[in-house]
């Protein structure tokens, strides 16, 4: 990387993506650029429809940019094949969505324990890292209840607990506290911080929530398809 982005867990340079409706083309993004190094947390604003969610598909490498480089830990993905993509992204990135995305049939352990299991982590091992996760996301008591008997926000912690089972380097969190309360919404917050700050992961954040964004290291807003400092 030529652009200063030097040891970024995370790295977008260059981002172009346009869509196409009708004789319409909509240019959502225009060069947008940007890194973010390990155990910092960086928020992404802008209003809806600005792009924010394009940026953070394409940063979690489930959509291709037209233009423009994503590196993850050093690594140029922006012309790997769709294999090489997937297990980046399931060794690499770490995603939280505003909807939970739990399955229901499973515990809150076993919702930690799938991903693991999925790239390759033995049973055994996978149940004690999804203990140990729960109990630092303060569910030690609620491992073994499904997401039914969970509230909002416990169901929310468990999202993040999975979202680290796998030890990313990266954590891209969409709306992460958007369906909750504001009191639930800051305990999440909370637990999603400290759990970067310890284990050093890069997590870019994208927000409405401009009170949560100011307790972000930096706010970057994207406007006009590029970001810029908030």
């Amino acid at each position: 990387m030529s652009n200063g982005t030097g040891g970024a867990a995370l790295a977008l340079a260059e981002l172009r993506k346009t869509f196409h409706q009708g004789r319409t083309d909509l240019h959502v993004l225009n060069g947008a650029a940007l890194s973010v190094q390990g155990g910092e947390m960086v928020a992404l604003v802008g209003p809806s429809g600005s792009g924010k969610s394009t940026l953070m598909h394409i940063a979690g490498l489930l959509e291709r940019p037209d233009a423009g480089q994503v590196v993850v830990q050093g690594q140029d993905v922006s012309t790997a094949g769709d294999g090489e993509r997937t297990r980046t992204r399931r060794a690499r990135i770490g995603f939280v969505y505003q909807h939970h995305h739990l399955l229901p049939e499973f515990s809150a352990r076993e919702n930690v324990v799938l991903p693991q299991m999925i790239a390759g982590t033995g049973r055994r091992a996978a149940r004690t890292r999804a203990g140990e996760l729960l109990e630092l996301v303060g569910l030690a008591e609620r491992m073994d209840h499904r997401p039914a008997e969970l509230s909002g926000g416990e169901q929310q912690r468990v999202a993040v607990a999975r979202a680290l089972a796998n030890n990313p380097s990266v954590l891209l969190a969409d709306e992460p506290t958007g369906n909750l309360d504001p009191t639930t919404s800051a305990r999440v917050f909370d637990v999603l911080t400290a759990i970067v700050r310890e284990a050093g992961v890069a997590a870019l954040v994208a927000t409405h929530n401009l009170e949560l964004a100011g307790q972000m290291d930096r706010t970057l807003r994207l406007q006009d398809g590029v970001l810029v400092e908030a």
